[in-house]
């Protein structure tokens, strides 16, 4: 008898599930990318391993690691998606529900601070992230949707104390990000806006907060077959916020012997906040439909003005690609380009040479 309820229990299963899914519309789809790059970090690098300081040569012949498979699905006012990646780590999995004023989503995906407005494929895909467009990654996240408004509610960034602030941190309120993105057939404009506090807590119960925020401006405009991207922004404490390092070889928010690092730097028993700008401009042009061409470059400068120590930093990337389009979802992009991590210029102190990293080779892409 328990064994026959057991086998309809697992046929009711099934076929709810089948009934669900044949009622609701599935899109799969995936992304299989290939790198294969040839790497040069010059000796000055910090993250240059050579002992005695030579460049360092590499090549990079691997499955890229936002390679992906999943789905969007929906239902109505009901809707989701799931996106996973390579090493079965999930990238996005949220639901949505159009509640007619707006659209609420649940899960994690997108925050609405990104735009990724670049193609660039060295370092894979890294898209000038980090270095002239902020990027918070895909994150847990409350969002309200109205036309092109959006406001979030994410899972905050927690930054640990130092000095007498180590026996706690504690947060209070969620990261909060609001874009708005006002779009035509000619061009988009994209300010937003991000806030990230956290407070560490000392073992006689004193507190300071740890606060960060981005704002910008994001932007295109297209003329027939070519188009022109560009982004503006201030940030203080951008690694506090959450914005994740470049993934070039030296990491333009590598923590390096002076201290920068995208956090606050602390002073004993305080701490200074970190100052970010930055921005990128990048022209696309398609010559035909097998051929095209984008060039790009980003800049960040990042300082601390700690008592009586003015500590600087200015970063640099531009890359070259002719993206060439096979059949349908088939593609090669050559690229070449460079990081310059530049000097660290600290008040009383020789300039420190940061290095730069040279790169050039191809990313291989089918979807499916």
């Amino acid at each position: 008898m328990k064994k026959t309820i057991a086998i309809l229990a697992a046929f009711a299963l099934v076929f709810g599930f089948a009934a669900a899914t044949m009622a609701a519309d599935w899109n799969f789809y995936g992304s299989a990318r290939m790198t294969t790059f040839s790497y040069n970090l010059s000796k000055e690098a910090p993250s240059n391993p050579m002992t005695p300081a030579y460049d360092d040569r590499d090549t990079a012949w691997a499955l890229q690691g936002n390679s992906r498979i999943g789905a969007t699905v929906s239902n109505g006012d009901v809707g989701g998606g799931f996106e996973y990646g390579t090493g079965v780590n999930v990238r996005k999995l949220y639901g949505t529900w159009n509640f007619g004023a707006g659209q609420l989503l649940v899960g994690q995906t997108y925050t609405p601070i990104t735009s990724l407005l670049s193609n660039q494929v060295g370092n894979g895909d890294n898209g000038l992230l980090n270095v002239g467009e902020l990027y918070a990654g895909r994150q847990p996240m409350i969002q309200l949707t109205f036309d092109g408004f959006k406001v979030a509610f994410i899972s905050p960034t927690v930054t640990a104390g130092a000095g007498p602030y180590t026996a706690d941190t504690d947060t209070t309120l969620p990261k909060i990000e609001a874009a708005y993105q006002f779009s035509s057939d000619m061009f988009f404009v994209k300010p937003y806006v991000g806030w990230n506090s956290n407070d560490v807590v000392s073992a006689t119960d004193q507190t300071k907060s740890i606060t960060s925020y981005v704002g910008g401006v994001a932007g295109g405009v297209t003329f027939g077959p070519a188009q022109i991207k560009a982004n503006i922004y201030m940030a203080q404490n951008p690694v506090s916020y959450g914005a994740t390092a470049a993934t070039a070889g030296a990491p333009a928010d590598a923590v390096n012997p002076a201290g920068i690092g995208g956090t606050p730097v602390w002073t004993g028993a305080d701490f200074e906040d970190m100052d970010e700008m930055g921005g990128l401009l990048m022209a696309i042009f398609k010559i035909n439909d097998m051929l095209g061409v984008e060039v790009g470059a980003a800049y960040k400068a990042q300082s601390y003005d700690l008592p009586g120590v003015k500590i600087e930093r200015k970063v640099m990337a531009y890359y070259a690609q002719l993206p060439i389009t096979l059949a349908d979802g088939v593609f090669i992009v050559p690229e070449i380009g460079q990081y310059d991590f530049g000097d660290l210029e600290v008040t009383g102190l020789p300039d420190l040479k940061l290095g730069n990293q040279m790169y050039f080779g191809a990313k291989w892409q089918i979807n499916f």
